[in-house]
């Protein structure tokens, strides 16, 4: 029969082997590189682990380890998508009325990470669901606020954009320990074919438009810069005219100012050069003499050098003595 002291021994016995047996069952997990864990004691997260490995913690029901993901989760509006690529369509999650009351259907799909362990686990029951519907509301007040034609052509960056912001608002709101990294319109469509083949060809024109603005842009911008050109030229010219005046009246000044200290010097005799100079700018081809009509023999001084060094013809002492006989007939004359 046992006693009291093997009953005791064989109580605590058992209850070392059952600790014991949970330890091995539970006292350990393991971490990967895409997972990180909130360590649990007594339903309080007080650690998370994110490096990866083996590690231990105590049995439970004192602690508990929850594994969640690191990496990049999506959750779509709209749509669904299988892991074997097969895509179901929820139209009634699509359908949605933009701001000048036209039905589009929509597909959305959010990239989020987990980024708050106690929050996703404790702060709501299910964090997923309550993405989903945040994701749902911002995309359809953001469309309702827009038009059909901003959604459909080259508004779409804007709205995204618009839609990440609400979404980031509402997620900070309730706290589910999640992050929005990115928000991607997926497929935007008209309800019926007919409308689509009309809006393809409103489109079109819309685009057949946008490229004869650029064309005509274009064009406009190469005759601008020919015309720029031009000017740059005419500038030039001008200022190369404007300096080449300039320093010939500064010559101009400066042969007047010599021929003026030149006159004050001797008034007569300037005077006479100017005279012979103009002679010869008016006369240029015209063989001129200077006769001294103060002696009796008259002389012929020619101005130019007469002779065939030069390559101006030579007067002979026939011609000059004509030329004598016919200029003392005419001082007879006159006499």
């Amino acid at each position: 029969m046992l006693t009291i002291k093997q009953i005791i021994l064989g109580f605590f016995s058992l209850i070392g082997m059952a600790i014991l047996v949970l330890f091995l069952i539970t006292g350990w997990y393991t971490v990967d590189e895409s997972e990180q864990a909130a360590l649990v004691t007594f339903g309080e997260v007080n650690e998370t682990i994110t490096e990866p490995g083996l590690k231990f913690k105590l049995p439970w029901p004192i602690q508990k380890a929850e594994i969640l993901p690191v990496s990049t989760n999506t959750t779509s509006v709209g749509y669904e998508a299988s892991e074997d690529g097969e895509v179901t369509e929820y139209e009634d999650e699509a359908k949605m009325i933009t701001g000048d009351e036209n039905i589009l259907f929509v597909d959305l799909v959010v990239q989020w990470r987990i980024t708050n362990p106690e929050e996703y686990l404790y702060n709501a029951h299910k964090p997923d669901d309550i993405l989903y519907q945040a994701s749902s509301a911002s995309l359809r007040g953001v469309i309702g606020n827009s038009e059909v034609d901003d959604v459909l052509t080259d508004q779409r960056a804007e709205i995204e954009e618009t839609v990440l912001e609400s979404l980031t608002e509402l997620i900070d709101r309730y706290k589910i320990g999640v992050t929005v990294l990115d928000v991607k319109l997926q497929d935007v469509e008209l309800p019926t074919e007919k409308v689509r083949k009309a809006f393809t060809a409103v489109t079109d024109a819309r685009e057949e438009r946008l490229t004869k603005i650029n064309e005509a842009n274009k064009y406009r911008n190469k005759e601008k810069n020919e015309v720029e050109g031009e000017k740059d030229a005419i500038i030039s010219r001008a200022e190369g005219d404007r300096t080449e005046r300039v320093e010939q009246a500064r010559g101009e000044s400066s042969r007047f100012n010599a021929l003026y200290e030149e006159y004050v010097n001797d008034p007569e005799v300037t005077r006479q050069r100017l005279v012979l100079e103009t002679l010869e700018d008016v006369l240029p081809n015209t063989e001129m003499y200077i006769i001294d009509s103060q002696q009796d023999t008259v002389n012929y001084l020619p101005i130019r050098p007469l002779n065939q060094e030069n390559g101006q013809p030579t007067i002979s002492e026939d011609n000059v003595e004509s030329e004598s006989n016919a200029a003392e007939g005419d001082e007879s004359n006159e006499q």
